[in-house]
């Protein structure tokens, strides 16, 4: 059998980094195929952002990431940006919009950056073969060899980018994990990410009535020596029927631990040193104390969550109607470090990302080839670095994918 390969590279996986990454690789010089098992290419592109993509944020840094190795990211990130990214939105005249935090969205539609990415592959060359399904992947004397279901293909290189385990009715799948414990690189144990949190806790059950408010809140989960640290966010919380959510939550959710509690700051966008704890007026109505500190409480949050904490029984071991002046820091404690116990995360269907992954420490950060076996390559959700909520996790998408097609450019022929 010839050692020739077809192939330069073959990248398994159609959705953000595999089509960013074979685009590139493509226009410089290399020849490139795309496998994916999907009818349908870019679903995750075309399902996030509520359709329109939060492609980018414009303020992506290391810090923004979570990862066993936190300076993994900072060789990618400082070879391709959310700069250089927006300079090729641009370039295409794709209408876009800054909200929140420096979060960049579509005008119209997601399909925009999808099209985008199918017209990179066109300029380069690239060949996308889809439906198709990858059974076996081996090293044959010194060249990789694929069987899918349509055949064997050969290749110099093999670039895992078939994302993570969120959103199973799009074909999300583990696939990239599994080829990474096949040839013994060792994986981070994976968990839901930026998703919604559960609860059958007392604590929560007098707030399960007020689903669909949304209240701006500080909330911090994790520790320092965890895993991944500890996340403090000043963002909106959602409660649910079933929980919360919202970005605050979708956040925190990133370094809540199974078994331990989450703290809500529900004063966290207010200003509360001056006279709402400390004007003995607010507090000296002895004939309707139960309305009176209901009022107080509603001049900094919505009139239903005030009228719920005011009519809660069990915090100071008595009603907040009772609560008199000695006892007021100690009311304003309870709402700035107001703790819950999560029963668990709404699970992979919610999710947003993937946590964990293949673990850096097995791969080349300026390459994201893995150290013991030349020629593979991992790109995007796979690995272990997930983003913030915020167009972060589709930076990682373009700078991975950009850092593995420069490398493969760079191998000799």
């Amino acid at each position: 059998m010839s050692t020739s390969a077809p192939w330069d590279a073959i990248v398994v996986g159609g959705g953000a980094a595999g089509l960013f990454c074979a685009g590139i690789a493509g226009q410089l010089g290399k020849k490139v195929l795309v496998l994916d098992h999907a009818a349908v290419l870019g679903e995750k592109i075309r399902v996030s952002g509520g359709g329109r993509c939060n492609f980018t944020n414009i303020s992506s840094t290391p810090a923004h990431f979570l990862s066993c190795n936190p300076h993994f990211v900072k060789g990618a990130l400082a070879r391709y940006s959310s700069a250089d990214f927006i300079g090729l939105v641009k370039r295409y005249r794709i209408p876009h919009h800054e909200k929140h935090q420096g979060q960049l969205f579509c005008d119209n539609s997601a399909k925009d950056i999808i099209a985008m990415l199918f017209a990179e592959c066109q300029q380069g060359g690239v060949s996308i073969r889809n439906p198709v399904s990858v059974e076996k992947i081996q090293s044959v004397r010194g060249c990789w060899e694929i069987k899918t279901n349509q055949g064997v293909e050969r290749t110099k290189a093999i670039v895992m980018a078939t994302g993570g385990l969120p959103v199973p009715a799009i074909g999300a799948s583990d696939y990239a994990l599994n080829i990474a414990k096949q040839f013994d690189l060792p994986v981070v144990p994976v968990r839901p990410a930026l998703v919604p949190l559960s609860f059958t806790s007392d604590e929560f059950t007098h707030l399960s009535t007020l689903a669909g408010l949304s209240v701006p809140v500080r909330i911090a989960a994790g520790a320092k020596g965890q895993r991944y640290g500890h996340g403090d966010f000043q963002e909106d919380l959602l409660i649910t029927h079933k929980g919360l959510s919202g970005p605050a939550v979708l956040q925190a959710s990133s370094y809540w631990i199974e078994g331990e509690s989450i703290e809500v700051n529900w004063l966290g966008a207010h200003d509360v040193k001056g006279k709402l704890f400390n004007c003995d007026a607010l507090f000296d109505d002895p004939d309707n104390r139960l309305k009176q500190t209901e009022t107080i409480l509603a001049m900094v949050l919505p009139q239903r969550l005030a009228k719920a904490f005011a009519e809660q029984q069990s915090l100071l071991g008595r009603k907040w109607a009772e609560v008199g002046k000695k006892d007021r820091q100690a009311l304003k404690a309870v709402l700035q470090h107001w703790t819950v116990k999560p029963a668990g995360t709404l699970g992979w269907k919610k999710a947003e990302v993937m946590l964990g992954g293949v673990d850096t420490k097995a791969l080349d950060s300026q390459t994201m080839m893995a150290k013991a076996h030349p020629g593979l390559y991992f790109i995007g959700e796979c690995v272990d670095v997930t983003g913030h909520l915020g167009g972060h996790n589709f930076q990682w998408a373009w700078s991975s994918g950009f850092a593995c097609a420069q490398a493969l450019a760079a191998a000799r022929a």
